[in-house]
């Protein structure tokens, strides 16, 4: 299972969390950036359906594979403050 940290940083006048470098909008107060992380990874966990995916790798080979509903990412809520 992977982790993934939403981390809480003042961003554009405001504050946002951010993923894996990615910032989210900007939120106008901490608490509102703070509330949404934990909304966002909150529902990053929840289990979906198993489902076949496909796709394309950067050779233009074709894969099919299984994804597991079940086989969601463990979520942490970093704050600054």
């Amino acid at each position: 299972m992977s982790n993934v940290t939403y981390e809480i940083v003042q961003h554009d006048d405001g504050w946002a969390y951010k993923v894996d470098g990615v910032f989210s909008e900007t939120y106008p107060t901490h608490a509102a950036a703070l509330a949404a992380a934990q909304a966002a990874a909150n529902e990053q966990e929840v289990p979906g359906h198993t489902e076949t995916i496909e796709y394309e790798d950067d050779k233009g080979k074709w894969h099919t594979e299984t994804a597991s509903g079940r086989d969601r990412p463990h979520t942490v809520v970093k704050d600054v403050d």
